[in-house]
């Protein structure tokens, strides 16, 4: 059962998302279980949908759930590779950096900053 925390310095998205994950590490989730809908576990959770659709991207972009479109959201077979994973996590970084209007140059930039610190 996922849970969240309102007095928990984490946020809400991210309570959900480390859950996630626990339960599928430790076989509660299984390959091809399928997701409650981002409505429906916003309106269970009481939290913004748009919190459970983060929560729900950034899984997916770590290889631990795949979207099926209208299907709905699913557990994968295994959580994909280490490549697989630092590329998500790539993609996520990147996704963020275009939101807040940060140039390419300057976001490759920011990771050879931080790989010689």
């Amino acid at each position: 059962m996922l849970r969240i925390d309102p007095r928990s310095a984490t946020p809400p998205f991210d309570q959900l998302r480390v859950q996630v994950i626990a339960h599928i590490r430790s076989g509660a989730m299984v390959a091809g279980t399928r997701l409650p809908t981002v409505r429906r576990l916003a309106a269970d959770l009481v939290l913004a949908p748009n919190t459970v659709a983060r929560a729900y991207k950034e899984l997916e972009a770590g290889g631990f759930i795949e979207t099926r479109g209208r299907a709905g959201s699913f557990v994968k077979a295994a959580p994909d590779s280490v490549e697989q994973q630092a590329l998500g996590a790539a993609k996520t970084y990147v996704e963020r950096l275009r939101e807040l209007g940060v140039s390419p140059a300057d976001t490759v930039a920011y990771v050879t900053t931080f790989l010689q610190n």
